[in-house]
């Protein structure tokens, strides 16, 4: 068994370990909104459970068994998530904080025929891949809006920011899972884009093309 804040720390070093292979400890304090301090004492935790490989100022990196903890957190959140969303129709920028508790939850039966009884889904409500009863998943074969060309098109697939704000600011103009779009214009001045969606031009932000993937 793992305590709740260890179980946080292993899906925080495996999200950051996405992008970068050695993770630092100020990229986690800063995922978790925690001081350094704090952050060093959690790992030698970590390592003396033989969950990560650490040496000080040396980056972080999870062992073979920390991995298979972390994917394992990862596959419970998402499936809490689609469940949420899909059975007990609950908004996508609702359900984040409802699954972070319910992700704690240790029963791998209960997650697996939570699995089964939706049909053994494979992405979660926000595009994201949901790991397997082994821990495969897909991964994000995604662009940014931000890193496509004028007149290619796309459907919308998920997003990398996952804030309330962010997902309600999507639902508001419309930009939301599933909707076919053609990226038209690239203003040069501040990177905006002009999008082409159902007949209608929507403007958005260099930030939220960033934020905004799409499966081409």
């Amino acid at each position: 068994m793992h305590t709740l804040a260890e179980e946080n720390y292993l899906k925080a070093i495996f999200k950051l370990s996405q992008i970068t292979e050695n993770v630092s400890t100020n990229q986690i304090a800063a995922e978790l909104a925690t001081k350094a301090s704090s952050v060093t004492d959690m790992l030698r935790k970590l390592a003396e459970k033989l969950l990560i490989n650490y040496t000080r100022y040396q980056g972080v990196s999870l062992t073979q068994t920390g991995e298979k903890v972390a994917i394992n957190i990862i596959r419970r959140h998402r499936l809490w998530e689609y469940f949420l969303v899909e059975k007990l129709h609950f908004k996508w920028d609702e359900v984040h904080d409802m699954a972070e508790e319910m992700e704690h939850i240790s029963s791998n039966e209960l997650i697996d025929r939570l699995d089964e009884f939706m049909g053994f889904p494979s992405r979660d409500p926000h595009g994201d891949p949901i790991p397997d009863s082994k821990g495969n998943f897909k991964k994000n074969d995604l662009k940014p809006i931000s890193a496509v060309d004028v007149n290619i098109c796309g459907i919308i697939s998920g997003v990398k920011d996952h804030s309330t704000a962010f997902l309600q600011y999507l639902e508001k103009q419309g930009l939301t899972i599933g909707k076919k779009i053609t990226v038209k214009e690239i203003i040069t001045y501040d990177s905006a884009v002009i999008l082409q969606m159902e007949n209608k031009d929507i403007q958005i932000s260099r930030d939220v093309a960033i934020n905004l993937l799409i499966a081409l």
